[in-house]
């Protein structure tokens, strides 16, 4: 008897399980304002997930202090259930976002979730891919030149502002000026530039207003650019956490399509709201102020978002992210913080002033200040050939509109530039999501450039373009298709496009 208790009990000794598990788990000791520190996380990493256990279930964060006895953490879930004394575990990963092709024509807050009532993004769990929020960006022998356009539909930035696949330009200028339109635009004109792939399009929208948001969502899919867009929300009633962590979600899933060989582009709108959120954090976190109270880390908070943004060489996939950050200047005060930042980190910046855009010039690019660092590497060579003199005959009418304010009598040189500087500057304009094809635009300037509409009245420039375009379609569409083609303006295409200019002016004026 006493035998089969004995084997029992082994049986069961070595049969047990222990339930019992170490874990490392931190307490909550102080909370408010979305941030909390928490004691006893000692072996936290900087920006890893952590889940905070409350009364009404698991609520994230990031662990983005690391202090000497305990942790600051940004609450990205409903700050107000967190309470102090709350269970606080490490999830031993690194803040990262699902990001797939699913997200594709939809609208996903800072997070990678679906808001668009849609449904939801993944079929499965085992669906998409994990990136991190935060990556080291390629380094130098993984990229190549940029060295291939992308075209914004836009004459005036097109002509003298080019934009390459894999560049970084910056759109400044005050609030309400066209900043995000010319954004908006280049999504949209993207799947009219057929000779090449249509990059997916990723708009970030960070301190906006819910009602601005959907309203370009409406925009973009009136128009058919949603079925290759993304946009990512952080709405001006969301948490300054969910407002700094939107530009790095974006970022991650331009990433995903870059490491695939595929093309990207980016749109941050805008970084001074992203630069006061990440203020607000690091404020509420003890961080020390600097300048304009903003933390002594944010030239290295932007640098690191757009450092991303690059063209891969081909040994690497081929791949590029392009990436139009927008920063709001206050009364046209470029030299502040945040845009002298943000200016030395991309590679050339659109500057939009407000006194060209109150005097009806739109977009109200300022030829001056505004510079592409990539250049005509990032233009077709039709393009260069036709818009070669553009920015100095725009910046010689500048100076001259100026100085003859005062002057009565002028020379008859003088007199041909200022006509010739009002009619490119009339043919410049532009409306609101109405982008160019890049071949219509080559024969609308070659018109201009070269003096075809100086005998054109200023105020029937936009009518002339118009017909002009039109004709062109109809009667010389094979000038258009070899433009488009190659990209090259060759002699054959030159002669006849003038003799078409010829044509359309005779048949203008005819039926005037």
């Amino acid at each position: 008897m006493s035998k089969e208790i004995i084997e029992k009990l082994k049986a069961e000794i070595s049969g047990f399980k222990s339930e019992i598990k170490a874990e490392k788990v931190g307490r909550v000791y102080e909370v408010g304002d979305g941030v909390c520190r928490v004691w006893g996380l000692s072996d936290v990493m900087a920006s890893e997930m952590v889940e905070i256990e409350t009364d009404a279930g698991m609520v994230s964060g990031i662990a983005l202090n690391l202090e000497e006895d305990s942790v600051g953490v940004v609450i990205l879930g409903d700050p107000l259930k967190v309470k102090e004394g709350h269970v606080v575990r490490g999830s031993g990963r690194v803040l990262s976002v699902r990001v797939g092709r699913e997200m594709v024509g939809r609208v996903v807050n800072a997070l990678g979730e679906p808001i668009d009532g849609r449904g939801p993004l993944f079929a499965s769990e085992k669906d998409g891919a994990f990136y991190p929020v935060e990556k080291i960006a390629p380094g130098v022998i993984t990229r190549e030149s940029v060295n291939t356009p992308l075209h914004t539909g836009i004459k005036a930035i097109d002509a003298m502002i080019p934009i390459g696949r894999g560049q970084r330009e910056l759109i400044i200028g005050d609030r309400q000026i066209g900043k995000s339109a010319i954004a908006i635009d280049t999504i949209i004109n993207q799947q009219q530039d057929t000779s090449r792939t249509i990059p997916v399009c990723i708009y970030v929208a960070v301190g906006q207003r819910e009602s601005k948001v959907a309203k370009i969502v409406a925009e973009l899919e009136k128009r058919g650019a949603m079925k290759y867009s993304i946009v990512v929300s952080a709405s001006a009633s969301d948490a300054a956490s969910l407002q700094y962590l939107a530009p790095f979600t974006g970022c991650a899933i331009g990433e995903f399509f870059m490491d695939k060989g595929e093309d990207a582009l980016i749109i941050y709108d805008d970084l001074s709201k992203h630069a006061n959120a990440y203020r607000q954090i690091s404020l509420l976190l003890r961080r020390p102020p600097g300048r304009e109270a903003f933390p002594g880390d944010i030239f290295y908070l932007h640098s690191r978002l757009l450092e991303r943004a690059a063209k891969l060489s081909k040994e690497y996939g081929g791949g590029s992210l392009t990436a139009l950050p927008i920063i709001e200047t206050q009364l046209g005060d470029v030299s502040a913080y945040i845009p002298t930042n943000v200016i030395s980190i991309t590679d050339g910046q659109i500057y939009l002033e407000p006194d060209l855009f109150y005097q009806g010039v739109r977009p109200a690019v300022n030829v001056g200040l505004s510079v592409s660092r990539v250049g005509s590497a990032a233009q077709t060579k039709a393009m260069k050939k036709v818009a070669g003199r553009l920015r100095l005959d725009l910046a010689q009418f500048r100076e001259l509109q100026a100085f003859v304010q005062f002057a009565t009598d002028l020379d008859e040189s003088t007199k041909k530039r200022i006509v010739r500087g009002q009619v490119l500057t009339e043919l410049l304009k532009q409306n609101d999501y109405e982008p160019i094809p890049f071949e219509r635009q080559v024969v609308t300037l070659y018109a201009g450039i070269n003096g075809y509409l100086d005998g054109i009245a200023v105020s029937d420039i936009k009518d002339f373009e118009k017909k002009f375009g039109d004709y062109m379609e109809k009667m010389h569409k094979d000038v258009l298709d070899a433009v488009k083609k190659s990209g090259e303006l060759a002699l054959a295409m030159e002669e006849k496009l003038k003799v078409a200019i010829d044509e359309v002016k005779r048949l203008y004026f005819l039926n005037r």
